[in-house]
C-alpha cells in the first residue's frame, strides 16, 4: 500500500509495451463496489478470495504488468502462484516514506480509516513485518525509495533474460 504499484506499473508497462493490469480496479468492477465498500460490506475474508480468484484469472495472461494490493501475497498462497506464472517484483520501501505517501489518504483506505499519525506509523510497521515473509519471496527486491520506472525497467529486464 502505497508503495508506487500503480504509478510505477502504468509506467513500466509503457516503456515494455505491456498491458497494465490493477487488480483492485478489476475486482471494484466485477463486484460493482469500492474496495473499502466490499471490505464493509462483505468482509476481509470475502475480499480476500474475490481477490484471489482474480488474480488466478490471469493465469494465461501474456505480457502484462499486474499491480495487485499489499495484501494479495499474503493470502490463498498466491505468492506461490505469483512467482509460478510471472516475475514478481517488491518495491521497498521504508515505513516513515510509507506513512508521508498514506497520511493524507489513509480515510479512504479502509485498513488505515480513523487511526492517529502514531497508531498509522504503528499499523504501517506491523503490517510489514507480517508480510515482509510473503514479500521477500519475489524474483526482484528494490529498493524503492527513489527508484524511476526507466531503473525498474532495467533491472527487470536483465532478469527477466535470466528466466
Amino acid at each position: 500500500m502505497g508503495s508506487g504499484k500503480t504509478f510505477l506499473g502504468k509506467q513500466l508497462a509503457e516503456m515494455m509495451n505491456y498491458e497494465f493490469i490493477d487488480l483492485d480496479e478489476v475486482i471494484e468492477k466485477s463486484e460493482g463496489s469500492s474496495i473499502s465498500g466490499i471490505f464493509s460490506s462483505k468482509g476481509e475474508e470475502y475480499f480476500r478470495e474475490k481477490e484471489s480468484i482474480s488474480l488466478k484469472s490471469f493465469s494465461e495472461t501474456r505480457n502484462a504488468i499486474i499491480a495487485t494490493g499489499g495484501g494479495t501475497p499474503c493470502f490463498h498462497d498466491n505468492m506461490n502462484w505469483m512467482n509460478e506464472h510471472g516475475i514478481t517484483v517488491y518495491l521497498n520501501h521504508s515505513p516513515e516514506i510509507l506513512f508521508q505517501r498514506l497520511k493524507p489518504e489513509a480515510d479512504h483506505r479502509p485498513l488505515l480509516s480513523g487511526k492517529s499519525d502514531e497508531e498509522l506509523l504503528h499499523f504501517i510497521q506491523t503490517k510489514l513485518q507480517e508480510r515482509n515473509p510473503f514479500y521477500s519471496q519475489s524474483h526482484l527486491i528494490v529498493n524503492a525509495n527513489e527508484i524511476a520506472a526507466a531503473a525498474l525497467q532495467e533491472k527487470i529486464t536483465l532478469l527477466i533474460k535470466t528466466f
